[in-house]
């Protein structure tokens, strides 16, 4: 009842979108969460290699050129540049705020690989991934989201918030115990402070899908501020381009496998940005930060993290993990009604009379209902191929001077997990093709 009211109290073009297609798409945006988080835990696997002596810059600023190759190489392949530019010709001022979300993702990665040399890669990523709860705020605060919810739906975001600072207090006590020290202090520092960056980033996604970007067209521009930040963190810390390329070449026999990380985080964070458009950054983002999850079962499993341990620090490590999946969990299962998107409407109309953004673009980035352009047909230029090709030759070369990591690694786990991704990716890109086309 009451949200009927509320959505009464509404102009009727805020209630277009009716319940049968709103079912469909947040299908779709939770599929997408789940898949987010399995891709993102096994992107943060690369990161182990700072273990042999690596910069934590020099791994991230390989990380972010895995994914420049990735995030032009996978849209132009999927969509074609051809209706990105369409995209963006509806909204340039995305890009500004794409390139700026950008920036904060370069930092924000930096800090996580310092966080996984102090602390481990199981503890460091329930710390950041408090992201979610600062997600939660700014959604409610200027996207409208969770506005014209029942209570049940604000139970569920609250106590669930609850029950993620819970198993975060107990991931921290974990941590202090395994290591201690100033070592522990900083990683847990730099692990809060990624969330932060984190959660402040998904602003600009919100701005993007609130007014009918597409997730493929956004995330091209994005990598353009991730790329610049890191050159220039890598050039400061470096002492200079002579120094810098000098490190670089010194980690060749390890290039692939930390670009291939950067591929492996843009697959998952594609489909957080699905999940945040269908389901809003509210319940999105925790969603796709079961990703904790994930980077436990590699961090154990894989790399044979906390082995040695009292088994109540493992009690700590798996419970504080578990109690901030099921605190994410209720938040992202507290399923959006038809009068709280009926206010995301209102937020999304702010939004287009404040950059003059088309009404039938807005509408359909809505519905996720745009038909393909009569111009821009399906078919793919020399450009898309020319993307896809130069990204696969990259890393077909860097493959074949690679070295394999001397890092103890438990082959089969690591076989089930990489089965685990493919089975996620296959059936959620599917889900995602028969419910959108990918418009």
């Amino acid at each position: 009842m009451d949200s009927l009211k509320a959505e009464a109290g509404l102009p009727v073009g805020a209630r277009q979108l009716d319940s049968k297609r709103l079912r469909q798409l947040q299908v779709a945006g939770i599929l997408s969460g789940f898949s987010a988080g399995a891709w993102l835990g096994a992107a943060e696997a690369p990161t182990k290699l700072v273990n042999l002596g690596i910069s934590p810059v020099i791994v991230s600023l390989l990380m972010v050129s895995g994914v420049f190759l990735a995030r032009w190489s996978v849209p132009a392949l999927i969509r074609g540049t051809a209706q990105m530019r369409v995209d963006v010709r509806q909204a340039p001022h995305l890009l500004l705020w794409g390139v700026l979300a950008g920036c904060l993702w370069a930092a924000a990665n930096t800090l996580t690989i310092l966080a996984i040399r102090n602390i481990g890669l199981s503890i460091a990523f329930p710390l950041w991934n408090l992201n979610s709860l600062l997600g939660i705020f700014w959604g409610w605060l200027l996207f409208h989201e969770l506005r014209g919810s029942r209570r049940m739906q604000w139970l569920s975001v609250v106590g669930g918030a609850a029950v993620m600072f819970c198993g975060a207090t107990l991931l921290a006590m974990a941590s202090s115990a395994q290591t201690g020290g100033a070592t522990t202090t900083r990683g847990i520092l730099a692990a809060l402070a990624a969330g932060a960056l984190w959660g402040t980033m998904y602003i600009p996604y919100r701005k993007a899908y609130l007014t009918g970007m597409n997730p493929l067209s956004f995330v091209a521009f994005f990598t353009i501020g991730e790329l610049g930040m890191m050159l220039a963190l890598g050039l400061i810390e470096a002492g200079g381009l002579a120094a810098l390329w000098r490190q670089l070449a010194q980690a060749k026999d390890v290039l692939f496998w930390l670009m291939l990380g950067g591929f492996v985080w843009v697959i998952g964070d594609l489909f957080q940005q699905y999940a945040a458009k269908y389901l809003g950054i509210s319940r999105g983002i925790p969603l796709s930060n079961t990703n904790q999850l994930w980077g436990l079962l590699w961090g154990l499993f894989v790399f044979g993290e906390l082995h040695g341990m009292a088994a109540g620090h493992y009690a700590r490590v798996i419970g504080g993990s578990l109690l901030m999946a099921i605190g994410a969990g209720a938040i992202a299962l507290a399923s959006v009604t038809r009068a709280e998107h009926a206010h995301w409407r209102v937020a999304a109309e702010r939004e287009a009379l404040r950059y003059g953004i088309a009404e039938e673009f807005l509408n359909s980035g809505i519905t996720e209902s745009r038909p393909t352009s009569p111009a821009v047909g399906a078919s793919r230029s020399w450009l898309d191929w020319f993307l896809v090709a130069a990204a696969t030759g990259i890393f077909i070369y860097l493959a074949s001077v690679a070295r394999t990591p001397q890092i103890p690694v438990h082959w089969p786990a690591l076989t089930l997990l990489s089965l685990a991704l493919l089975a996620s990716l296959s059936t959620t890109a599917l889900v995602l093709f028969r419910t959108t086309r990918f418009q």
